[in-house]
């Protein structure tokens, strides 16, 4: 027996032995090895720390977007549990300071308190609202335990809507969609934090914090103050006519640009209907809009968001999603159309900067020409002709004929050369998220026939965008320098050092000094000429040039039109540029074709935007233009007056009188041309009977059968006593009137849907 205690004795001896070599070995050998294999299966304790979004501001420093801090309340199972007397105080302190449910927590506490330390229990709430939590936590002898706060960032916009087309807005994972949050997201984005720890060999935890990177902030070359007078009077026009001819919004769109023409800042850009950045699937924004279906078509027959449909919009995702789509896209840079005759002067400044024609042309107007032998002739807006007109004339009366004989003179390739001159049909590459690309929506010059280069002269059969046209429109009357349209002028650090300064970007001379001069002179009668078709978007106290336009759009003899206004100010010496676009104007009887619906807001703006701007005023003050500033508190900005008693520039003021009577009779129109000889008609029509201003110089008139048409009292237009149509009493200009003849002017293919990606719209504009 004791022979075998001993053999086993010894047995376990040289076990122990050769367990104890082999644990030596092992440390000696591989120890390392093992050592971070164990640590890395032991529990992690980390966390992450958010970074700060950076502001977006307005040029003056004024915050447009910016990151609030916000907390999050966790809920520690395990402290809670740690002593019985915790639960109750804990609960209690919850539910009074939080209003949550102690049901579902105490529930929750009992499935899962031993394991769980990470349990949110409500997200993003302000200081003001967990304070009285952390002081009932902090006091003496608290028995509220197992909670506390992790940090978090919420974007907030002080503005609501202001500049929400611009601006855009950020997903719940802190990612930029749309506007600036989307084009600027990896400038505006930091780096997150991170705190961690691990048990280290005597079993303490050992942590380590990586501190977050804040985002750099960015500066725009949006003005605020101009930014809320433009949206200021778009709402007003859709107050105006709102629910009108039919239900739904004042018109389908509503865009406006302001831009300093000698650097290409954007001061202001808006559109109609707005939504509010800081709850932006708010449906009810979406009321008064067009329905769109599912795949993003608009409903036909026409169908407007109302509280019936939206109910039932609400259970369709898909479509759901393809209307907030269409009220979060910026139209300015987004959507495409057929400028019309706002192009008129891109024509004129082609034909003179390539010598096809010197300016002091004259050309004769019958109210249509035939371009193709044997096709029906394109009408002008004038059906009874203009008579002979100068070039400068074709451009105050906005003559079609005029306009395709200057590109005839000028050819198809030629005509083609100066539109990417002009960089139709090329992105601007605005720094914004969404433009549209064009590319697909100009004729190149082997495709365009002589009926495509006459009808493409005045605005018709090529598609562009609102940023397309100022940019382009900022040269040809700057003296001929193309600048890149840009939003953002400076990128600053947390700390508020400039990281990067934008600078305006001259890309190219798109015509000389001395054609951008003879443009400018031109684009000044539009306003202040006797017969401009421009009179009603001339500021109280101040003279501006431009261009108006009317588009009717697709199907050809809808009724439906996009009409505009293309200017700028001061006359003399222009600093900034402004265009409206809007789009079907829901007006009383249908008829859109009145550029009146666009001059009127350009007027209101620039009455308020001159005077901010420092801008002297140069014209005569009617008696109600005092009335109307003194109403709006503006002050008059009368220039400083030199020793002689002369105006400092040495010129007289005065060109242009009165001409600003909204709705008082109407001005004059401009017609849209059709393609392949078919027959097309519009108007390019303005208000102002009273006050024509001195130096214009009239066209010699043909047959103005129309200034004997008895005037229709309700809306002013005279009547035409065979046909019934209204007709402009100034130019003879049918409006809204009924194309039997059609216009099916071809556009080229598009290149994606109407979101904006260079596609023809399903109901793109006519020129």
């Amino acid at each position: 027996m004791r022979k075998k205690l001993v053999v086993t004795f010894m047995m376990i001896l040289l076990a122990f032995v050769g367990l104890s070599y082999r644990l030596f070995a092992i440390t000696r050998d591989d120890g390392e090895r093992y050592k971070k294999q164990i640590l890395s299966q032991q529990r992690y304790d980390g966390t992450t720390i958010p970074y700060k979004r950076g502001s977006i501001l307005d040029a003056n420093g004024n915050i447009l977007a910016s990151s609030e801090k916000v907390y999050n309340v966790i809920l520690d199972s395990v402290a809670v549990l740690e002593k019985e007397e915790y639960l109750e105080p804990t609960l209690n302190a919850l539910q009074s300071e939080f209003g949550l449910d102690t049901g579902k927590i105490r529930n929750y506490i009992a499935e899962n308190g031993e394991t769980s330390r990470y349990y949110v229990l409500a997200k993003r709430l302000e200081y003001e609202q967990i304070e009285g939590f952390v002081a009932l936590q902090s006091e003496e002898e608290s028995l509220v335990k197992g909670v506390w706060f992790e940090d978090e960032y919420k974007r907030t916009y002080p503005g609501g809507t202001l500049a929400c087309d611009v601006i855009g807005f950020t997903t719940t994972d802190n990612v930029g969609s749309y506007g600036l949050e989307e084009y600027y997201n990896d400038v505006l984005s930091g780096t997150a934090g991170r705190e961690y720890g691990y048990l280290n060999n005597d079993s303490n935890l050992e942590r380590t914090t990586i501190a977050p990177e804040d985002g750099n902030s960015i500066v725009s070359t949006i003005d605020i103050n101009i930014q809320s007078i433009v949206e200021k009077y778009l709402k007003k026009h859709d107050e105006e006519y709102r629910d009108n001819a039919h239900e739904g919004n004042g018109a389908n769109n509503i865009g406006c640009i302001i831009m300093d023409v000698n650097s290409g800042e954007v001061l202001a850009m808006a559109g109609y209907p707005v939504f509010d950045l800081n709850d932006v699937r708010n449906t009810e924004a979406l009321k008064g809009m067009r329905l769109l279906d599912a795949e993003g078509k608009k409903t036909e027959p026409a169908e407007y968001i109302n509280d019936e449909n939206l109910s039932a919009l609400k259970n369709d995702d898909a479509a759901m999603y393809q209307n907030l789509n269409a009220l979060w896209k910026n139209f300015c840079i987004n959507d495409t159309y057929e400028p019309g005759s706002v192009s008129k002067p891109f024509t004129v400044a082609a034909g003179i900067e390539s010598g096809s024609i010197t300016g002091n042309e004259s050309y004769n107007c019958e109210g249509s020409l035939t371009v193709v032998s044997g096709d029906k002739p394109i009408k002008c807006h004038n059906t009874w002709g203009d008579g002979n007109l100068t070039v400068a004339q074709g451009i105050e009366r906005s003559c079609n004929v005029n306009m395709m004989y200057i590109a005839q003179a000028m050819g198809a390739g030629t005509f083609a050369k100066f539109q990417h001159i002009f960089n139709l049909g090329l992105k601007t590459n605005i720094d914004l998220a969404g433009e549209a690309r064009t590319a697909g929506l100009i004729y190149e010059a082997d495709k365009m026939r002589a009926a495509e280069l006459a009808t493409c002269s005045f605005g018709q059969g090529y598609n562009c965008t609102m940023i397309q046209m100022i940019a382009g429109f900022c040269s040809l009357i700057n003296g001929g320098y193309y600048y890149e349209p840009h939003m953002v002028k400076k990128i600053i650090s947390p700390s508020g050092a400039t990281v990067q300064n934008i600078e305006p970007r001259l890309l190219k001379q798109t015509i000389s000094e001395s054609t951008s001069a003879k443009v400018r002179e031109m684009c000044n009668l539009v306003v202040s000429g006797e017969k401009g078709t421009g009179k009603t978007a001339r500021p109280a106290g101040y003279m501006i040039g431009g261009k108006t336009g009317t588009a009717e759009t697709l199907p050809r003899g809808n009724r439906e039109y996009v009409v505009s206004f293309l200017g700028y100010a001061p006359v003399d010496n222009p600093e900034i540029a402004i265009y409206v676009v809007v789009d079907r104007p829901n007006v009383p009887g249908n008829i859109m074709d009145d550029a009146k619906f666009a001059t009127r807001i350009v007027r209101n703006i620039l009455t308020e935007v001159l005077p901010y701007k420092g801008i002297f005023m140069t014209e005569e003050l009617s008696d109600k233009e005092i009335e109307e500033l003194e109403a709006l508190r503006i002050e008059i900005m009368t220039p400083p007056v030199s020793g002689d008693g002369e105006n400092p520039d040495g010129e007289e003021d005065g060109d242009g009188g009165e001409g600003t009577g909204e709705g008082e009779g109407t001005g004059n129109g401009e017609g849209n041309g059709g393609s392949e000889g078919d027959e097309a008609g519009g108007g390019d029509t303005e208000g102002g009977k009273e006050g024509d201003a001195e130096g214009g110089t009239s066209p010699t008139p043909t047959r103005e059968v129309w200034k004997d048409f008895p005037i229709d009292p309700a809306t002013g237009y005279a009547v035409d006593p065979e046909s019934g149509a209204f007709v402009d009493p100034v130019t003879g200009a049918v409006l809204g009137g009924s194309y039997e003849d059609g216009v099916s002017s071809p556009t080229p293919s598009g290149e994606g849907g109407e979101d904006g990606e260079g596609a023809v719209p399903s109901a793109s504009p006519a020129a």
